[in-house]
């Protein structure tokens, strides 16, 4: 997701309820005004602000913020294409954007200022995640071509301002996706391309652990949260994708009503989980899962 932030555009929120069962989750389609395509990436923050991607009628990736039903367009300065991935409780976001060469670097938009973050020395830089207390992570690769072909090697830059790079043992390639505010990262990793199939993975304190879904094909770990609750998802055998949920060593599956694809790509305190979905005719939405 792409985060550098100019205003070019507020809209009311379309939102529509879908199948509502009293004992059970609540789910809330979100799709940004005359877009084609829509997904929701972080939040809600404790001020009720999301955060997301739209696809224009053009083709193009936009940014956006979603506060009290209002859509606010964001685009760092230069970038073709944006995608904002965290939003702190501060109000703090990270992501991506692409400059005109095709390059993608990470930013930071706090206070209404954008500043530019790359991994030093990389060929391409993305943030996915920031905790309270200042930590960010994200990933990066080393040259053009491997950035086209998916191999990408996690980092997190200490409050401090040093970077540190890792990879799961083995791993040819992994992203980092988030950092709770005990530090704990998690992410996804691939003995191969990051395109190929993955496996998520926490580290927290030093200790690497393997998350994978029971009997799925491959499983992507979107997010976690202060609780330790990690969201995601996982493609079954058939290639299908439906979002999971792990707490206390639980695995629970769950799918937007109605939706032939389903992925989780962020929770927060309250347990509340944001992510796409794929309708019937392969159109994606965002969504807003409350427990």
């Amino acid at each position: 997701m792409i985060k550098v932030f100019q205003l070019l555009a507020m809209a009311t929120i379309g939102v529509a309820l879908a199948s509502v069962a009293s004992a059970g989750p609540t789910y809330i389609t979100v799709d940004f005004p005359g877009a084609i395509a829509t997904s929701l990436n972080g939040g809600p923050n404790p001020e009720g602000t999301n955060i997301g991607t739209y696809t224009d009628q053009a083709g193009v990736n936009h940014g956006f913020t979603l506060e009290k039903g209002v859509f606010t367009t964001i685009d760092p300065p230069g970038s073709i294409s944006t995608s904002p991935n965290w939003i702190s409780p501060q109000g703090t976001i990270v992501g991506n954007y692409t400059d005109s060469g095709g390059v993608n670097h990470g930013f930071i938009l706090a206070g209404g200022t954008y500043t530019t973050l790359d991994y030093p020395g990389a060929a391409g830089t993305i943030l996915t995640g920031l905790s309270p207390s200042g930590e960010t992570v994200g990933f990066y690769c080393t040259s053009s071509s491997l950035c086209a072909n998916g191999f990408t090697h996690s980092f997190v830059l200490s409050k401090k301002g040093v970077f540190t790079s890792f990879d799961p043992p083995g791993a040819a390639s992994s992203l980092a996706t988030t950092v709770n505010p005990s530090g704990a990262i998690v992410g996804d990793y691939a003995f191969g391309s990051i395109f190929a199939v993955t496996h998520g993975y926490s580290l927290s304190h030093g200790t690497l652990t393997t998350i994978d879904y029971p009997n799925a094909s491959s499983t992507f770990v979107g997010a976690n949260n202060p609780a330790g609750t990690i969201v995601g998802e996982e493609t079954d055998t058939s290639g299908n994708g439906h979002g999971f949920i792990l707490s206390g060593g639980t695995f629970t599956a769950f799918d937007y009503p109605g939706a032939v694809f389903t992925g989780a790509a962020g929770i927060n305190p309250s347990g509340v989980i944001v992510g796409f979905y794929f309708d019937s005719a392969f159109n994606a939405h965002g969504f807003i899962r409350t427990p």
